[in-house]
């Protein structure tokens, strides 16, 4: 056997803990030095094979070297030029080994006779055979990392089984010691263990949580104290590099999305010139005669800083991640647990087993705001600011792409969700007919508050409806998806960034302003809305409600809202009227709806808990009691169907408000209509335009009338404060700034904005909000006096027949068979006609209310009935209305100023009577 090979087998016995790489021009090197060894002696006797040639004081080093300092190198020598390949040589099967052995024996001073205890368990050791350790590289499964190592991870060099110690450290002399510690150190950095720093106790490199905290390193004792600090110092970059190493292989995993992908990518690369540099470093040790552990520290410690500022942001990443947190803080987390599985089942989701129990990942916005964070406390630092700069910029560059995609097209493509938008799929635009609650505008697309970018902070509201406007255009085919929007920022740090979002944000909202006013006239549908709404005009409704008075007045369950429908159609194209040039009129439909208003608006009004804005919108979930008394005219409505995208505007929360004023204007035309329709039969009436002998009666005739006109007074007051005082003025000022948006969007620069499609539909609903309010729907108390009110006025004008038969019962010359003095033939005839019809009527309905006078009471006594039945009328009228003036002064000061003048109108009903002026002691009744 050749000195060489017995060199390799000493190097092979002395228990290398793994094989290792380095550069390839190392290697070459190390091939010749390992060549010219074998031929014969080196040309310079005393040279350190070429490593170092001063020792680490800078002093020559001496010519002359002892036996066993020159078999150190040759061994150490050897030892580097098995990289890939490890043998194992047993003891027994070399006979120069054997002949070494007899000569170093023949060579020691006898032994003790006594054997210490230490040398007989080295003699057993010895004389056990050992089965050949042959470690193996195998291949690891795929992951979702593409570009993870595959390598198995290498044994530990204290696993490695009779593996010699290398000589100590406080044999050798400085300069050894110091040549030693540089080539281990070259190793350690590049994540492996060396012949005097093994990795610290403790450390698995088989745990996850092990090898993304790093290493920690420990130096073999005996090391000289001018190196053993300086040395320390240095082997926390090799902490960091391993750390990073497996921290790329973690966060490279397909469920951290592409923003962590391009930040691994960024770091990937900084530890390939990492690995470049380490390389450089390995030639100069080789060939510099000058290399010393000073030189090595000082070529290392700007990259040591820098690798610092890598492993800081990874290790807070991974801390996010819930990699690295401690226990107590894991099951404070398991808490929000509950929240996300229930919001994940809420937006669609399934339980599946890795969700369940998933942490929330660290990704997206929230990656780029750790590093943005990072950059701003390092501002002082222009290394570090550099490469966190760096950084930033390629890991940005995917949410850029994502982020343009939905400035300039609407769509979204985030497979990962990392994105600021949300998007719900399972939220559709064709459930805008049945939804109350605007999902597909409010909640299809949704910020994600906690992971929004700083740079992104005071836009998030702008790139939300950019991308929301873009999409809305988008479906209704407004949008060339195709088409590659280019010369776009492509990183936050790009100048062009703020411009390329207003100018975005512009665009977008000009193409829907345009797609709305123009192309779906807008304009017009609110107009029509008007006409059939709020009754303006309403000649035509009128009309309608004549021809179909019979329907109307049957119970709601019998009413056939078919007919209705086709009464509608046949009067919407009447000829000659305004609403027959509507080129909309298609849309609208009769309907029937059996809860009863006021109890509606009291259902939603003290609704409390609900979302902002949505304060007004009906529970469609939850049954509400109907009228059973209720019939067509009370139950009718109508209903209006608009097309995408102009259902954003005029959306079922805005139709439900509008359903809500036309339902309360309609039974204030009802009543009207009712008190008019009484009025005229107690004007035409032969009963109580008859002037009788009796004066009571004709008191009584007086106040029924005096109440009657007051009930009128009240009704139609009221009806034309809501439409001239209220409806009207805030009709004109919202068209005027839909006018005013229609103006200014023509006129629009493409990086400013002065109006949104968002404010224009904000301006609708406030429009109809205060329509609401100042009608007094939306206060609880005046809905009960209101209901009140028109409730008395309903039961006076439906008992008009009754009044009229008991008048004719209690006047003498009208219950007599002989025709008064006071009245003429044509009248008596007329008279004896109309009390035909209303016997007939009383028997075939069987009418009950004649029970109201005793059998054979006198006329007297029928005459004190009457006057009490119309002073109960007169003081529950007079009453709530007081009450209801009194509420108004005080929400006329407190809240809405307008309703000071239906103050003053509605106190002219009231004058002259007992009721008149603030009563306190009735204000609680």
């Amino acid at each position: 056997m050749s000195a060489s090979q017995r060199a390799s087998s000493r190097a092979t016995a002395q228990g290398d803990d793994r094989p290792r790489v380095s550069a390839a021009h190392a290697s070459n090197s190390f091939k010749s030095e390992r060549s010219d060894s074998s031929k014969g002696p080196s040309p310079r006797p005393g040279a350190y094979v070429g490593m170092h040639k001063r020792t680490a004081s800078g002093n020559p080093r001496a010519t002359s070297r002892s036996a066993d300092e020159r078999r150190f190198e040759e061994r150490r020598v050897t030892e580097r030029t098995y990289e890939t390949h490890i043998e194992r040589v047993t003891r027994t099967t070399s006979p120069d080994r054997q002949r070494r052995a007899v000569y170093s024996e023949s060579s020691k001073p006898d032994p003790p006779r006594h054997k210490t205890p230490e040398l007989k368990l080295r003699e057993q050791r010895a004389e056990t055979p050992q089965a050949p350790w042959s470690p193996e590289a195998t291949l690891l499964p795929h992951t979702t990392a593409p570009l993870a190592s595959r390598i198995s991870i290498p044994p530990l060099a204290s696993t490695v089984p009779q593996a010699p110690q290398p000589k100590a450290l406080n044999e050798l002399s400085l300069e050894l010691q110091e040549a030693a510690i540089v080539e281990d150190l070259l190793f350690v950095f590049m994540g492996y263990e060396g012949q005097y720093i093994r990795f610290a106790k403790g450390y698995n490199p088989n745990e996850e949580r092990d090898r993304l905290s790093g290493p920690a390193f420990r130096i073999l004792p005996g090391l000289d104290p001018s190196l053993q600090d300086l040395t320390q110092s240095m082997l926390k970059m090799a902490t960091y590099y391993s750390a990073l190493e497996a921290f790329v292989d973690v966060q490279s995993r397909e469920e951290f999305g592409a923003v962590n992908h391009a930040l691994c990518a960024s770091i990937r690369k900084f530890l390939h010139d990492y690995l470049i540099m380490i390389a450089q470093l390995e030639t100069q040790f080789l060939t510099s005669d000058t290399f010393t552990v000073h030189v090595l520290n000082i070529h290392t410690s700007g990259t040591r800083h820098l690798m610092l500022q890598l492993y800081s942001l990874a290790l807070e990443l991974l801390k996010k991640n819930a990699l690295l947190d401690d226990e107590s803080e894991d099951e404070e987390d398991d808490a929000d647990d509950y929240d996300n599985i229930l919001k994940q089942l809420q937006d669609g989701g399934e339980l599946m087993p890795g969700n369940m129990t998933g942490k929330k990942i660290c990704k997206g916005g929230v990656v780029l705001g750790l590093i943005t964070h990072r950059l701003e406390s390092m501002s002082g630092d222009p290394a570090a600011r550099a490469l966190l700069t760096s950084l930033l910029r390629d890991a940005s560059k995917p949410y850029m792409v994502m982020l343009n995609e939905w400035l300039h097209h609407g769509g979204i493509h985030d497979p990962h969700a990392e994105f600021l938008i949300k998007e719900q799929k399972s939220i559709r635009r064709e459930r805008l007919e049945q939804d109350y609650t605007d999902e597909y505008w409010e909640r299809r697309y949704t910020i994600r508050d906690q992971d929004v970018p700083p740079q992104l902070q005071g836009l998030k509201e702008k790139v939300l409806l950019a991308g929301k406007y873009l999409n809305v255009v988008r479906e209704c085919g407004g949008v060339d998806v195709s088409k590659v929007v280019r010369d776009v920022p492509a990183s936050f740090d790009d100048s062009r960034f703020l411009e390329n979002v207003n100018n975005a944000y512009a665009h977008a909202n000009e193409s829907l302003m345009q797609l709305l006013l123009t192309t779906h006239a807008l304009p017009a549908r609110l107009r029509s809305l008007k006409h059939y709404f709020f009754l303006d005009p309403s000649d035509y409704f009128s009309y309608f409600l004549e021809l179909g008075a019979s329907e109307l007045r049957k119970p709601v369950k019998a009413v056939n809202t078919g007919k209705l429908q086709s009464l509608l159609d046949l009067v919407l194209r009447q000829p000659g009227s305004i609403v027959s040039m509507d080129p909309f009129k298609d849309d609208v439909k009769v309907e029937k709806n059996e809860t009863p208003l006021v109890r509606s608006l009291q259902r939603v009004v003290n609704i409390t808990g609900i979302e902002q804005g949505e304060a007004l919108q009906p529970l469609a979930n939850q049954p509400m009691e109907n009228d059973k008394n209720a019939i067509g005219f009370t139950s009718l409505q109508l209903d209006y169907s608009v097309p995408f995208p102009v259902s954003l505007v005029i959306s079922r929360k805005t139709i439900w408000r509008y359903q809500a004023l036309f339902r309360y204007l309609l039974s204030l035309r009802y009543l009207e209509s009712q008190l008019s329709t009484t009025w005229q039969t107690q004007t035409r009436g032969v009963s109580w335009a008859h002037k009788g002998p009796n004066r009571n009666l004709e008191i009584w005739k007086r106040r029924v009338w005096t109440l009657r006109a007051r009930m009128l007074v009240f009704v139609q007051q009221l009806l034309y404060f809501c439409t001239a005082e209220v409806i009207e003025p805030n009709w004109t000022k919202f068209m005027s700034r839909l006018k005013t948006k229609d103006e200014k969007t023509g006129s629009m620069d493409s990086g400013s904005v002065n109006r949104t499609v968002d404010e224009l539909m904000q301006d609708h609903v406030d429009f109809l909000d205060t329509c609401l309010k100042e009608c007094m729907l939306t206060n609880s108390k005046l809905l009960r006096i209101h209901s009140k009110l028109m409730q008395t006025c309903t039961i006076f004008a439906a008992y008009t027949n009754w009044l009229t038969r008991e008048l004719e019962k209690s006047d003498p010359d009208l219950s007599g068979s002989n025709k008064p003095s006071t009245m003429t033939d044509d009248q008596w005839k007329r008279f004896q006609a109309t009390k035909a019809a209303q016997r007939m009527a009383a028997s075939t309905s069987h009418d009950t209310s004649t029970a109201s006078a005793a059998p054979g009471a006198d006329a007297d006594a029928r005459i004190d009935n009457l006057f009490e039945i119309i002073r109960k009328w007169e003081s529950n009228f007079s009453r709530h209305l007081q009450i209801l003036l009194d509420a108004l002064n005080h929400y006329a000061a407190t809240e809405t100023v307008v309703l000071l003048s239906l103050c003053a109108r509605l106190s002219t009903a009231n004058q002259g009577t007992e009721y008149a002026g603030l009563r306190p002691e009735e204000e609680s009744v």
